[in-house]
């Protein structure tokens, strides 16, 4: 049995905001449903994701403001393709706000190496990765000031991205 990710605890007691940074071109290359995808299969991710978008729902009905920014390669890759193609279904319809900013336009920004995710603006979560892009593990750091650099570094992608509805992959 696969322990719950922290950042499901962390919803549930988010008050005001959480926040995610994404920068990979590439996440979890032995995950069933991106190789379904792959194959050609397409899926109902609210179907297949129910848990987690219960969770947004519930989050964002609190008052919760859900953010994703990702910074991606382009032309993105065949990974960043399935992300956008489920982000609608997936994210969006959970009640997430979702924006892009391709890698050329985050020069000059400050951005940390690990993606994150930062909660009401005080609880960073770092999700680490192996080069392949398979999930290794979390960590969890209470550190205001930390959070408010993280916060500074996704406002920053958030300032230049693109809304999700709006954003062109090529």
């Amino acid at each position: 049995m696969t322990a719950e990710p922290a950042a499901f605890q962390l919803f549930g007691e988010a008050e005001h905001s959480a926040l995610h940074l994404e920068a990979r071109d590439l996440y979890e290359p032995a995950d069933p449903d991106w190789n379904e995808w792959k194959s050609g299969h397409r899926f109902d991710p609210a179907e297949r994701w129910a848990a987690f978008h219960d969770l947004v729902r519930e989050t964002t009905g609190r008052g919760v403001e859900v953010r994703r920014a990702r910074i991606v390669s382009e032309p993105i890759s065949e990974y960043v393709r399935f992300e956008y193609d489920v982000t609608e279904a997936h994210n969006v319809a959970a009640g997430e706000q979702v924006r892009w900013l391709p890698r050329q336009q985050a020069t000059g920004l400050t951005v940390p190496a690990n993606d994150f995710w930062v909660f009401d603006e005080q609880i960073v979560l770092w999700n680490f990765f192996d080069g392949d892009g398979t999930w290794v593990g979390e960590e969890r750091v209470d550190d205001p000031e930390l959070a408010k650099a993280c916060v500074a570094s996704f406002d920053a992608v958030w300032d230049r991205a693109i809304p999700h509805e709006e954003y062109q992959p090529t």
